[in-house]
């Protein structure tokens, strides 16, 4: 598909979201097509009262009820610049919020590897900075360009009912302006995909390391990473710089050629002046005056057709990208329908084989299964494999080997809404948004009272010190719960597992970063929560998981022993060695 061909398709598939608002549409087009005749038709009619009522008669009376007409009709393009253009920007923003719902909706189904691969600030560049320059497509675009499009044919075919000589002779510099029109278009579409470029490169290196200042700080690299952000904001300065350099020279030339229209037409009055009486020359003055009005709407529609064409251009060119992700089904978290599912049955991996590179699994052949009710505990070495059973337990990636079940259903058969209501993970890192307490436990859900949060906060025993916060579960932790401990912290993310009562708990290295004081509180919350519920814990202190009901012991993405924490020890094999270097690890 050639690029002329692909612009086309992607402003057809824009203009399908206009649809469901055809009634703004119809109207703001209606106000805009009245408009595109009334402006011409000023100067034809300035042009006729100079004549009949200045030069020839005097009238003052018709004078000034043509003057008063005029004002009026004015008035009424006044109003009709005003509707259109409200209009015009109620669709635009009706469109984009629209898209951008699509959008965010497709995007969070994504399997976490695209996240993995793809820049957050990318993201927001697509969701945020994209849409907003898609908006003028449709504010500024197509109405405008509409508008001017209609009235330049107006202008036109006016110049040429009243006087196809000095039209012609006035028409001389368009060739020149239809040549530079179309070098000016295709410089700024080249300046806009720099910029686009630049944009996304600026947004993903601040949002990456705004998130990361700690990092940046502690290690000393402050004046390393400012220079880097300079060098990306010089290029995307640059970027700035091609577009402004292309219109800095466009519109004086559009204004030079513009006076070379002027000038012929006063060539013109010159020449036709010669040998005529007064009365004749007198005759000229309406015509030159509605000439001169005219060419001034003749080359602002030009200037601003190539001007509304670069805002297409930019709005196409974002659009591209935004279809681009909207397309990516192939990276689609698949579904399944099946909302029927006992999730208090066992659970099995049956030969389950997983990579998130080709040709390098990470699970091999996992044959295991989970007894309903139980408590069963995953440990090994970094990178042997326990959190990728979490991960394709709860579906955040597709096993691409093996089967696991729920009692006899594939968890590929089961919706995934389902599947996650049923799941619940704490993980190690745990994310906390710039809510309250309450908001961060519930997640917006307002079917979870207030009652319910407290009685899950002291089950996990985090009661106390909620309350002690000011304004207690309404108090705001800032961003990412900046505010609280590493443990409480911890413990939020316990609460917020517990309210949601799930089937199946899994609890990803959830004491592996706290202190021992939040460890035995973590420690009896865990208690509370496994009680009556299958659950996965993924342990790195091995002290935390001795009273599990079963021990898997892995390594290189296969299990290598199974059995209680007595059972193992007696083997002498991984876990007793992971055991001892834990036990008799020097101070």
């Amino acid at each position: 598909m050639n690029k002329k061909k692909l612009d086309y398709t992607l402003f057809k598939r824009l203009l399908m979201y206009a649809k469901p608002y055809k009634k703004v549409f119809v109207f703001a087009a209606f106000c805009v097509l009245l408009l595109s005749f009334l402006s011409p038709l000023r100067p034809y009619l300035i042009g006729k009262m100079v004549d009949n009522y200045i030069v020839n008669t005097q009238n003052k009376e018709l004078l000034l009820h043509w003057s008063i007409g005029i004002i009026g009709l004015l008035f009424i393009e006044g109003i009709l610049q005003f509707v259109s253009s409200y209009f015009s920007n109620l669709l635009a923003q009706s469109v984009i919020r629209d898209i951008r719902k699509k959008l965010f909706s497709h995007v969070v189904s994504f399997r976490m590897k695209y996240f993995d691969k793809t820049p957050i600030g990318a993201l927001v560049t697509r969701v945020v900075s994209d849409l907003e320059a898609i908006t003028q497509v449709f504010s500024s675009g197509i109405m405008e360009m509409s508008r001017d499009l209609i009235s330049l044919l107006v202008v036109l075919s006016l110049m040429f009912y009243t006087n196809w000589e000095l039209s012609l002779m006035t028409l001389i510099p368009i060739p020149l302006l239809i040549f530079a029109t179309r070098i000016f278009a295709r410089a700024m579409k080249s300046a806009f995909q720099l910029e686009r470029k630049q944009v996304t490169k600026l947004n993903t290196f601040v949002q990456e390391h705004l998130t990361g200042m700690s990092i940046v700080q502690l290690f000393n690299k402050n004046k390393e990473e400012y220079s880097k952000f300079v060098e990306i904001n010089n290029g995307h300065r640059k970027a700035h710089i091609n577009a402004v350099w292309a219109n800095s020279i466009f519109f004086p030339v559009v204004e030079i050629l513009s006076s070379l229209s002027i000038a012929f037409l006063l060539v013109w009055g010159a020449l036709n002046a010669g040998g005529k009486t007064n009365v004749e020359i007198q005759a000229m003055y309406g015509q030159i005056i509605a000439f001169t009005l005219w060419i001034y709407q003749l080359y602002r529609p030009i200037r601003q057709l190539a001007d509304k064409f670069n805002v297409l251009q930019r709005g196409i060119v974002r659009a591209e990208r935004i279809f681009e992700i909207m397309d990516r089904n192939d990276h689609r978290q698949e579904s399944g329908k099946n909302e029927r599912v006992d999730f208090r049955k066992d659970i099995s991996f049956d030969k389950v084989s997983f990579s998130y590179t080709e040709n390098t699994d990470v699970l091999k052949q996992i044959n295991l299964k989970i007894d309903t009710g139980k408590m069963i505990a995953i440990v090994g070495a970094t990178g042997s494999g326990k959190s990728t059973i979490v991960n394709v337990l709860g579906r955040f990636y597709e096993h691409q080997s093996g089967t696991i079940k729920i009692g006899e259903v594939d968890i590929k058969e089961i919706k995934l809404a389902h599947l996650r209501d049923n799941i619940a993970i704490v993980l190690q890192d745990i994310f906390l948004f710039s809510d309250t307490i309450h908001n961060n436990i519930t997640l917006g859900d307002e079917r979870i009272s207030r009652e319910e949060v407290i009685k899950a906060s002291k089950a996990v025993g985090a009661h106390d010190f909620i309350t002690q916060l000011p304004n207690g579960y309404d108090y705001s932790i800032g961003e990412r719960g900046s505010v609280l401990s590493v443990g409480q912290r911890q413990l939020l993310a316990f609460i917020r597992a517990y309210v949601y009562d799930p089937q199946i708990l899994i609890l990803d290295e959830a004491t592996s970063s706290v202190d021992t004081e939040s460890e035995m509180l973590i420690q009896e919350a865990t208690i509370n929560l496994t009680k009556g519920r299958t659950s996965v814990v993924i342990a790195h202190r091995l002290s935390t998981i001795q009273k599990a009901d079963q021990i898997v012991v892995m390594d290189k993405g296969e299990i290598l022993e199974i059995g209680t924490h007595n059972e193992l020890l007696l083997k002498n094999g991984k876990y007793k060695t992971l055991y001892e270097k834990q036990i008799f690890k020097p101070a």
